[in-house]
């Protein structure tokens, strides 16, 4: 009897196995065969590593991609720590309607809200236009087509997925804690910057590492946005690929991105579950 558990696992597993090999032939097989290419195209050796640290351009587009991702982790941090805070202490009722909100964000497409943000801040857009009818500037001040019209259709979007963590991690606290500090002769900004605060410092690493992930790949905002002035690593690759075919430096970067991502993943594994960050149970 003791050997059915073990013959159950056993069948359990020859049935998972064929989709299981197909799932690692599809997913690994192409990221496999970018890594190859980076090392072999166009000619085999570290050449296109190299351009790291020989290419100004290349270095440039880097750096512009990091300082980015970084502006915006702060600031949807910063503005999901709020949103999560509000929720957290709302009622029941206020807290499933922001919740509904919340979700809802997830369903709109990124280029329906790039656009909407081209229509609003564009040198003709709705923005421009009233202040203009106010008399308030007399020429049409330039939100988009630079690094701002970025920064602001990359941190609309990445706000929602700060508040996941964030939420999940305050959710947990207890609030005995927070009462006895009061109790004990704490104010209120002390309750939050001594107590409060540290304690929900694995939900901000966490939500910090998930908005800078997510922000490393980003391809249509900085494109539209950015028209064509603000060059991340993202449409960089595009270019290497679709206009210059060199699928060598394209690799290269697609690799990187690819070891940026997984390192961040595993520190991120370190504070909280990961399938908490995207909203599963704490």
């Amino acid at each position: 009897m003791s050997h059915l558990p073990r013959l159950k696992i056993a069948s359990g597993w020859f049935l998972v196995a064929p989709f299981l090999g197909l799932l690692v032939a599809l997913y690994f097989g192409p990221i496999l065969n970018i890594l190859w290419l980076s090392f072999t195209d166009p000619v085999p050796g570290i050449g296109n590593y190299l351009q790291l640290v020989t290419s100004d351009s290349l270095l440039r587009i880097v750096w512009t991609t990091l300082r980015i991702c970084l502006i915006t982790t702060f600031f949807s941090v910063m503005i999901g720590y709020c949103i999560a805070y509000a929720m957290v202490h709302a009622h029941a009722r206020q807290q499933n309607i922001m919740l509904l909100l919340l979700l809802i964000s997830f369903w709109i497409s990124v280029l329906v809200r790039t656009f909407s943000w081209l229509m609003l801040l564009g040198d003709n857009g709705l923005l421009n236009n009233t202040l203009a009818t106010m008399n308030v500037i007399s020429e049409p001040i330039h939100f988009v087509r630079n690094e701002l019209g970025v920064l602001i259709g990359m941190i609309h979007y990445m706000v929602p997925y700060a508040v996941l963590p964030l939420l999940a991690n305050m959710q947990g606290l207890d609030a005995r804690i927070f009462q006895a500090s009061r109790n004990l002769g704490a104010s209120g900004a002390q309750t939050f910057c001594r107590v409060y605060l540290p304690l929900t410092k694995p939900g901000i690493v966490a939500a910090s590492l998930l908005v800078f992930i997510l922000s490393l790949g980003f391809y249509v905002t900085p494109a539209i946005l950015g028209g064509g002035k603000v060059l991340m690593t993202a449409e960089y690759i595009s270019v290497q690929l679709l206009v210059t075919l060199k699928w060598g430096t394209a690799a290269m970067l697609a690799a990187l991105t690819l070891f940026c991502v997984m390192a961040l993943l595993w520190i991120m594994s370190r504070f909280m579950k990961l399938s908490t960050a995207f909203g599963g149970s704490a």
